[in-house]
């Protein structure tokens, strides 16, 4: 497992958790930013990721380098993690016009992006096999935490969802198998009232009708648009400004715009910053108020299969772009998405979300 901390904005930051897949053989793809989500941006962000011993971003001139080190051990994925700030904490008084002072997170709004394409069928039950054990420690570890907001995305426009809400970043409330709820707060998202366990086992496992062109990241800056999020709208209601934002993606696949021969695939509009920039923006410009666990093919040492780690398909399944895109985050982390047992990622990261919970920014 790789471990990023990156660049550091102006913005508020949520914390997303993106779970996708590609189809047998591999698909890359290509997209112009003007086809919708994020906008194109003339900064340059550049990340180099040296399998799991660390990762460094930089973008507009500010740089920030974490260096992590992690292990693949009979299928278990391991991370250490250095703190932000080490010593005592002493309240002294604010002057006017400073920036608020960290007060942690009250409330967390966590964001599963799931693959649903043709290969993501174990992906999706080792998924939530390891929800259960991944809350429970959540709860736990954020004592001062009394609300959860509980979403699933899938990496397309998901047809097997409610009539009206059949769009890319759109939540799903109902699957091939039928509806997942009503929800217990009456909207399209779980909450602490809900019974986790069984109604995130039917979101979180959307099957494997989804499009090959895999679009996680579109789906992820979409999920938290203010348009998704308005009044009315699919996903009324589910980010909150008060809230630290966690996202999960689950993918085996790259979002990306090269397409490989036969395919006719262009996967997410824009680039890493561009999706960075909104998904940032989407959080008030505070970046470090959001957390990005990142389940993908990275570099060798991995559980992948042989040939997804040599030409042609390594350039179709390795996710360069999406790990990118994760070490941007003062709070972003990367495991293998080959691994039997996601337990033993989720179980240390729970300590980045709780780190980011303790350095939580609450808006002006």
């Amino acid at each position: 497992m790789l471990h990023g901390r990156g660049l550091m904005w102006l913005w508020a930051a949520p914390v997303c958790v993106t779970l996708a897949c590609g189809d047998a053989g591999g698909e890359t793809s290509e997209a112009s930013a003007s086809d919708g989500g994020a906008s194109e941006t003339s900064a340059a962000a550049s990340t180099s990721a040296g399998g799991t011993d660390g990762a460094t971003s930089e973008a507009s001139g500010a740089m920030t380098t974490a260096a992590t080190s992690g292990a693949t051990t009979g299928g278990a994925t391991t991370a250490e993690t250095t703190p932000l700030t080490t010593g005592p904490k002493f309240d002294q008084a604010v002057p006017d016009g400073a920036p608020p002072v960290s007060e942690g997170c009250s409330k967390v709004d966590f964001l599963f992006v799931v693959d649903d394409s043709g290969s993501m069928g174990d992906e999706q039950v080792s998924l939530n096999n390891s929800f259960s054990g991944f809350i429970d420690a959540i709860q736990m570890t954020l004592e001062e935490v009394d609300s959860y907001h509980v979403g699933v995305v899938t990496s397309d426009a998901y047809s097997a969802n409610a009539p009206g809400c059949q769009e890319i970043g759109a939540l799903v409330t109902q699957t091939q198998n039928g509806a997942c709820g009503p929800f217990a707060d009456g909207f399209r998202f779980m909450t602490e009232a809900d019974d986790l366990n069984t109604t995130f086992a039917c979101a979180g496992q959307p099957g494997t009708i989804g499009a090959g062109d895999n679009t996680s990241m579109q789906a992820v800056y979409t999920a938290v648009s203010p348009e998704l999020n308005a009044p009315g709208a699919c996903n009324e209601g589910f980010l909150r400004d008060d809230a630290l934002l966690v996202i999960v993606v689950i993918t085996d696949e790259e979002d990306d715009h090269d397409n490989p021969p036969g395919f006719d695939y262009y996967g997410s509009p824009g680039d890493p910053l561009d999706w960075y920039d909104a998904v940032v923006a989407a959080k008030g410009g505070v970046e470090e108020n959001i957390a990005v666990l990142s389940l993908v093919q990275h570099e060798e040492p991995n559980d992948c299969p042989p040939q997804n780690n040599i030409e042609p398909l390594i350039t179709w399944f390795l996710a360069v772009r999406i790990m990118e895109f994760t070490q941007m985050f003062t709070h972003g982390t990367i495991g293998d998405i080959c691994v039997d047992n996601y337990a033993s990622f989720f179980s240390d990261a729970v300590s980045i979300v709780g780190e980011a919970c303790e350095t939580f920014t609450p808006p002006t």
